[in-house]
């Protein structure tokens, strides 16, 4: 592995963990600072590493230079000084444990290194920071990528589209808010801790969603965030206080939808649909974590929405072919999930899975139902869909105009791509059938 490579890879693994350690020592205040010290580590290892090799035990070393930098740092900055007797201390404590092991770096397939439980516990309170009421969502996403995801505000801008000095600014808006609002990096009690663990959830979903289907740009996939989303989820459910079946049952949607990441693009970068994917290249080691959580999910008696999306991720993997994945099964968790946590998106879902069980006259009946939901004219999986369906039922010219809809609002490149060439296969149809006639 090359030496940038190997870098950017430390860096997502380790910088969370870096950054929320020394918050915890220097306080919630001084979260820049801690960001500054651990970029100046990378930013070494980056210098020095091609020409001095790679240390045997990297992770170690770069925790031992960002604590020897915060410590150089409590020296000379004056702001500081009334923290010295404590992080002098703490700081001298992480130098020795750095020095004496390696925190490990983790595999794309399982992402999570061992960690102490103390790093895990400065992790998971710098989560729930990010999460804290005080601040609105696109400031918990942006803030919890940052700070626990470790990416730089290019490659957030990136994942989001957005303007690197817009996400530059919601991140300094962010963290004064915190300051004034007086937020100190801890777990909150209970029932604030459950309160805002939905609220973390809820912004892990977003961020793997977004990784998994892009909603716009010339990528379908952002792998990346679908590992961060990964990792930290792992580390909710492996911490006491946050192993709850609902932690457990969004680690199981996120293994077993990520499990199929390498089959939804070919070669060339073009889309994959779900019915045309070689499933000797999902990831069975993702498929069978994604279960083991399902089990542990099953351990509450408090049935969410999470249980739910897992539940239907769970039939997709099960399913050694397309034509046996269970759909009368994943209907019934639509059904329940549109009775729970009712949305168009699920509704489109529940139809497509009604064409599966009952036909696509069945289908496209529930579909046509949905024609008047007002956020489903600009959703252009919802004209896909209604496309697919009119297809099935013979009714080309219905769906040729349904793909154009879908057309004219802008999917991500790599879908375009599929349904143009869907169009162009029904207009040759009925060219062909032109001539015929």
């Amino acid at each position: 592995m090359s030496v940038p490579a190997l870098v950017d890879r430390l860096f997502r693994q380790q910088a969370g963990q870096l950054v929320s350690t020394l918050t915890r020592i220097f306080g919630a205040a001084h979260l820049e600072l801690a960001e500054d010290v651990v970029q100046e580590a990378m930013l070494r290892a980056l210098r020095r590493w091609p020409f001095e090799g790679i240390p045997e035990r990297p992770a170690a070393w770069l925790h031992t230079v960002a604590h020897n930098a915060a410590l150089d740092r409590l020296r000379r900055d004056a702001r500081l000084r009334e923290l010295a007797p404590h992080a002098m201390a703490a700081l001298h404590e992480l130098v020795d444990r750095a020095a004496s092991s390696d925190p490990g770096i983790g595999t794309p397939s399982d992402p999570l290194p061992d960690e102490t439980p103390f790093a895990l516990d400065d992790q998971l309170q710098m989560m729930f920071m990010c999460a804290h009421p005080v601040l609105p969502a696109e400031a918990r996403i942006t803030l919890m990528l940052r700070t626990v995801g470790g990416l730089g505000v290019e490659e957030i801008a990136r994942a989001f589209l957005a303007d690197p000095s817009a996400v530059a600014q919601r991140l300094v808006r962010a963290k004064r808010r915190l300051r004034e609002s007086g937020v100190r990096l801890a777990m909150p009690d209970e029932p604030e801790l459950q309160h805002r663990l939905q609220a973390v959830l809820d912004v892990l979903s977003l961020i793997f969603n977004e990784g998994h289907l892009a909603h716009a740009g010339e990528s379908l996939l952002r792998e990346a965030l679908c590992a961060d989303a990964l990792r930290l989820a792992r580390m909710l459910a492996r911490h006491p206080a946050t192993a709850r079946p609902e932690v457990h049952a969004l680690c199981a949607t996120f293994c077993f939808a990520a499990a199929r990441l390498d089959a939804r693009v070919d070669a060339a970068g073009e889309l994959v649909t779900l019915e045309e994917q070689d499933r000797s290249r999902w990831n069975a080691q993702l498929i069978a974590g994604g279960f083991r959580h399902l089990e542990r999910a099953a351990e509450g008696d408090r049935l969410t929405r999470f249980h739910l999306q897992a539940e239907i991720e769970s039939c997709h993997a099960a399913a050694a072919r397309f034509e046996l994945t269970d759909w009368a099964h994943i209907g019934r968790a639509y059904d329940a999930l549109a009775r729970i946590a009712p949305s168009p998106v699920v509704a489109v879902n529940r139809a497509v899975a009604t064409c599966m069980v009952d036909g696509p006259a069945a289908g496209i009946r529930a579909l046509d139902a949905l024609s008047m939901e007002r956020s489903l004219s600009a959703y252009y999986p919802y004209h896909a869909a209604r496309a697919d369906v009119l297809a099935r039922l013979g009714r080309d010219a219905e769906s040729a105009a349904a793909l154009r809809t879908a057309l004219s609002l802008n999917p991500v490149e790599p879908v375009r791509r599929l349904l143009t060439r869907r169009l162009s296969r029904l207009q040759a149809l009925a060219a062909a059938e032109r001539i015929r006639g």
